[in-house]
């Protein structure tokens, strides 16, 4: 039966106050992070409780009719199905299919003869550079879940890979899949984004440049900056400018990629002129005799998914191959919700305009690839690496049965996530920090990194904050590009502590229940991440 009602978020002030108003808002996440960091409790049932309780928020504090609300939620969940859990579990088969098939030695043997040897340069490669590359192509989770999972192959703990690999993925967030943040954020806050992009080119630096040194500290400390600190300084300074230049005078939707990619040649080429200093602990040796036949057929799963990524992204010579495949996309109303959930203005809220990416989903380019790597698995098996086709689609269901409770972790965040937005709690947030008059200014990153902790999308983010931040940037007599770029860039911050993002590196790294650890070893470096951002933002707008 049809819902006949109406729901306008922003309307329902609690107490006639924004400031109690939000902090009701805030209350779902409080009670997430304050039982997953303090109490240690498992995060499903974290996610589970976090939900309840915004449910009641909505119903309760924001007069939310209980039917939209459930549905609400109902979107979420279809949201966190596809496209978001659908790309987790065809980047984890594909990786999988890496060890069913026996060949992760000689993954490890490739992996060594690039980083000499020397694993914690292999680590930074990987965690910086190679994980770039796979968050502008594809972004949505599936960069984290390769890497983290490829970090662990070359013998890095699985805690540390974690936290290196999402700390080492954030800067590129922004410029993710093809740059889609930019593009929502540019759209809905009306301002060109080549603009927006070139604002952030002249941030980001400035953040990517010291990364490389920092993840370097976290894989091993002081003696691995001091032994080291010529790669970091390398791969910092050259995908730095690769930043400032793509996004200001190339093609912004290639900035990660591009930049990425100039990083990792710039570390190849100065491991051909000098040698690190690597102690034995840190030495990877393998006894694959890794000729090129087996180092391609090792390697095949990640050059392949970049090729796949590259093609349907980037081609169009004679077919626009991304509009063709976007074409094959599904959009819809959700039912019993589209309509019945307005803007301030009346309008029907276009959020509820559900859309199924088919073809064009990044889950789909993973799951091809991971099919044709089953097949040449089968082809080119042997005694030594017996594989067949069965055991390359068997391996997918055993991937899914491993990843059960990331899967119920991260469908239940999304419809916390979907909750929140729909009732208004997100928005209420944002309308009281942006009351801060001038100071916005330095406080408008938090907004995306809000944005983003709660639906671990910086593209949520923007499309939440967008209209925000252009209108509180007119108000306080701000750049409107500056407050865009920086929504976008707090937003790739605040993924680093997004329960969605923790749960996939969890289940990468075969560490259920390993978040609160995770949190806590995250929630200090994204802290002071955006505080040097807001500084930064701050300073740029004073010049």
């Amino acid at each position: 039966m049809p819902v006949a009602v109406t729901f306008t978020p922003g309307e329902h002030i609690i107490g006639g106050s924004l400031f109690i108003s939000a902090l009701v808002g805030l209350l779902p996440l409080l009670v997430f992070f304050i039982l997953l960091g303090v109490f240690k409790v498992k995060t499903h049932w974290c996610a589970l409780i976090s939900l309840a309780t915004a449910l009641v928020v909505a119903v309760i504090g924001f007069k939310m009719p209980v039917s939209l609300a459930l549905l609400s939620g109902s979107q979420g969940l279809a949201f966190s199905f596809t496209p978001i859990l659908y790309i987790i579990i065809t980047a984890v088969w594909l990786y999988n299919l890496s060890e069913g098939s026996g060949r992760s030695a000689d993954v490890r043997a490739a992996f060594n003869v690039v980083g000499a040897g020397d694993r914690r340069i292999q680590a930074l490669l990987l965690a910086f550079s190679f994980c770039g590359i796979l968050e502008g192509l594809a972004g949505f989770g599936a960069p984290v879940a390769i890497v983290c999972a490829m970090l662990v192959a070359i013998g890095v703990e699985p805690i540390k890979a974690a936290v290196v690999t999402i700390t080492g993925n954030a800067i590129n967030v922004g410029f993710g899949a093809v740059a889609i943040p930019v593009t929502t954020a540019a759209g809905i806050g009306e301002q060109n984004p080549l603009e927006v992009a070139a604002q952030m080119g002249i941030i980001t630096p400035f953040i990517a440049g010291f990364v490389p040194l920092g993840l370097l500290v976290l894989l091993d400390g002081k003696r691995g900056l001091k032994q080291l600190w010529p790669v970091a300084l390398a791969s910092g300074i050259v995908t730095a400018l690769g930043h400032w230049a793509v996004a200001t005078y190339f093609s912004y939707e290639l900035t990660a990629i591009l930049a990425s990619l100039l990083g990792f040649a710039a570390v190849t080429g100065l491991l051909q002129v000098w040698k690190p200093t690597t102690p034995e602990t840190e030495r990877t040796q393998t006894d694959a005799k890794l000729t090129g036949k087996r180092a391609t057929l090792a390697l095949m799963p990640y050059w392949l998914v970049v090729l796949v990524f590259g093609v349907a992204k980037l081609w169009t010579i004679g077919i626009d191959l991304p509009a063709a495949l976007k074409a094959t996309d599904i959009k819809f109303g959700w039912p019993g919700l589209d309509g019945h959930l307005l803007t301030a203005d009346g309008a029907v809220n276009p959020s509820t305009q559900f859309s199924l990416a088919t073809l064009s989903s990044p889950g789909t380019l993973i799951a091809l690839t991971a099919i044709v790597v089953t097949f040449v698995y089968a082809k080119t098996a042997n005694k030594q690496f017996p594989f067949t086709v069965g055991k390359g689609f068997k391996t997918l269901g055993t991937t899914i049965y491993g990843l059960r409770i990331a899967i119920l972790t991260i469908a239940t965040v999304m419809m916390l996530a979907y909750v929140m937005n729909f009732s208004g709690q997100t928005g209420v947030i944002g309308a009281w920090m942006s009351g801060a008059g001038g100071a916005f200014v330095l406080i408008s990153p938090v907004l995306g990194w809000i944005g983003t902790a709660v639906t671990g999308s910086a593209t949520s983010a923007n499309a939440l904050f967008a209209d925000l931040q252009t209108t509180a940037a007119h108000t306080v007599g701000a750049n409107p590009s500056l407050l865009l770029s920086a929504n976008t860039i707090g937003g790739g911050i605040g993924k680093i502590v997004s329960p969605q993002n923790l749960a996939i590196a969890a289940g990468a790294i075969d560490k259920p229940n390993s978040e609160p650890e995770l949190l806590r070893r995250l929630a200090p470096i994204s802290a002071l991440m955006l505080v040097v951002l807001a500084l930064l933002v701050g300073l740029h707008h004073i010049i």
